[in-house]
């Protein structure tokens, strides 16, 4: 097994730095103070700052101009899905909203897909159903179900709904562990999603939409329980 790289100071001034922002401490709109004194307060010299401030600028956060200043970027009103991950990260409490998004656009997704998956395509569909059901282990269920729910978006013959399943399966990677409970006993993970899959081979839009808005109902409330349960551990309340 190799040595697991260390984090450079490079690493941990960007992680200081984009907590504060995200914390509030440095709101949108506001300008960081000069970089010589935010070099000293952190004990680094200005080309590592430089370094910190090109990756959170390329990640959305700040906008630097020359001979102007370092402002935090309102990302809210600016930024993309693609900082998802980065705010999960940060603060757990994103996971509800990414959910509730989740749920309608794969409500959706399940109906297109019934509308227009070719006979190809219900057979990866059945293929993928099979690895969900003989995974071993809760990470391999999780894994395998991701499959079928990306191969459920590219049924639908829509480009843009694979992307933002990528996106949205992206955001859960801070906290993936976490979320793993819905997928503890493979042949129970298999049986919750069987019907999305039924319906879709069958043709049924509507079954279809159904089925995935229950699945994606119960999961959700697994996966937010286990969060919730995660999270009082953490915090000593038990």
């Amino acid at each position: 097994m190799g040595v697991l790289p260390r984090e450079s100071t490079v690493d941990v001034l960007e992680k200081r730095l984009r907590e504060d922002i995200l914390g509030g401490r440095h709101p949108a709109g506001s300008y960081l103070p000069p970089e010589r004194e935010l070099a000293d307060e952190f004990g680094v010299n200005r080309t590592t700052l430089k370094h910190a401030f090109g990756r959170l600028a390329h990640a959305g956060l700040l906008e630097t101009r020359h001979g102007v200043g370092t402002r935090v970027r309102d990302f809210l009103r600016l930024g993309g899905a693609d900082l998802l991950p980065m705010l999960v990260g940060h603060s757990p409490d994103w996971i509800g909203e990414i959910f509730e998004v989740r749920r309608h656009i794969g409500a959706l997704i399940a109906e297109r897909a019934a509308a227009r998956a070719t006979p190809a395509q219900v057979g990866d569909l059945r293929r993928l159903m099979a690895a969900v059901r003989e995974a071993e282990g809760g990470e391999a269920a999780q894994l395998a179900d991701a499959e079928v729910h990306r191969a459920l978006a590219r049924a639908t013959g829509n480009r843009v709904y694979v992307l933002l399943t990528n996106t949205l399966f992206n955001a859960y990677l801070p906290v993936r562990a976490a979320l793993v409970g819905p997928f503890a006993e493979a042949g129970a993970a298999h049986d919750r999603l069987a019907p999305v899959v039924d319906a879709v081979a069958a043709g049924d839009r509507a079954a279809a939409r159904a089925a995935a808005d229950s699945y994606l109902s119960a999961t959700e409330r697994i996966m937010l329980d286990d969060l919730a349960r995660a999270r009082r551990r953490r915090d000593g309340a038990w």
